[in-house]
């Protein structure tokens, strides 16, 4: 352990890993490594770091699923922190007359939790079926889709501000957005969601039908996180567009660059070869971007997370 990582975290609750390889934990399966990767086992140690990190100026990024994130081949500076400690997943219902509202750690997997739910007969996640994330990250995008969106069921969220304090926000204090939210304190540490109670039957049929439609749909065993680019408001009619069919019109399903290739399942979806450069597929998506503000006048914004070592993008994936 370097003298750095001795002032940092030598007193502290958690797990350090130098050097850490985190471009190959992610979905694409390629990318760079992390300075440090770090796993606090408590909230406490989390807070900690925050501060200690902004004295001395460290950036500081949160990796969740590893979904949603693009880690470029050169890696990146400073702490990368993953909340996968048991004190980051912890799943808590209120505990007097039915059930309605469940605390859910930020660290926590959307799908074992939406399954954890379904085996309960719990609803309120299954919408968000075959959406790759940790709570935390799903919450930061208002994750979704065609059946819904997380923002539609959440009511409280608790933060990390940037000085290590905790801040609880009510629904009535949040704003949920395609993709994005209001949520300015970069760590959330769990999200609250109004639930009610379902036939667990009738519940797993319901999530059996969004998965088959997902399947049919998306490349899902393919190495990739889900869509590139956020769908465009098209400028002549003012609403959202698929930025996949937009794609495809423009003649890009199947282009490639080097190891990435748009999919020729999903055009809004990019695959990586195994052993493949996440460069290509940042690079791929940049001429991708271009061809479609070429062709049709549209301008196409990553929804996919990019890491590198020259940007001060501090937050984590979805």
């Amino acid at each position: 352990m370097t003298r750095l990582s001795r002032s940092l975290f030598g007193d502290l609750d958690v797990e350090v890993e130098m050097d850490a390889p985190i471009g190959v934990e992610s979905w694409f399966c390629a990318g760079g490594r992390a300075d440090f990767l770090v796993r606090p086992r408590t909230a406490e140690a989390l807070s900690e770091i925050l501060k200690r990190s902004r004295q001395i100026d460290t950036p500081v990024r949160i990796m969740g699923e590893g979904a949603n994130l693009l880690v470029d081949d050169d890696g990146v500076p400073g702490i990368v922190i993953r909340l996968d400690a048991p004190a980051f997943r912890a799943v808590e219902h209120n505990v007097e007359g039915r059930l309605e509202l469940v605390r859910v750690g930020a660290g926590a997997d959307l799908a074992r939790t939406l399954m954890r739910f379904a085996r309960a007969g719990t609803a309120g996640l299954e919408s968000l079926m075959g959406v790759p994330a940790s709570i935390g990250g799903a919450v930061r995008m208002n994750a979704g889709g065609a059946y819904g969106e997380i923002g539609d069921v959440v009511h409280a969220v608790a933060c990390l501000d940037s000085g290590g304090r905790v801040r609880v926000y009510g629904a009535d204090e949040l704003r949920f957005d395609y993709r994005s939210t209001n949520i300015v304190d970069p760590i959330i540490l769990w999200a609250v969601f109004r639930v009610s109670q379902e036939n667990p039957i009738a519940l797993r049929e319901r999530i059996k039908e969004i998965a088959a439609h997902k399947k049919r749909t998306q490349p899902l065993g393919d190495k990739s996180a889900g869509c590139m680019f956020r769908n465009p408001v098209d400028p002549d009619t003012g609403v959202r567009t698929s930025a996949g069919r937009i794609i495809d019109e423009v003649g890009l399903k199947g282009l490639r660059h080097g190891s990435a290739t748009v999919s020729t399942h999903h055009a809004n979806f990019f695959t990586i070869d195994r052993n493949g450069r996440a460069r290509d597929a940042i690079e791929l998506g940049d001429l991708v971007r271009d061809r479609v503000l070429d062709a049709r006048g549209i301008e196409l914004h990553r929804e996919v997370v990019v890491w590198d070592r020259t940007d001060d993008e501090r937050i984590g994936d979805a």
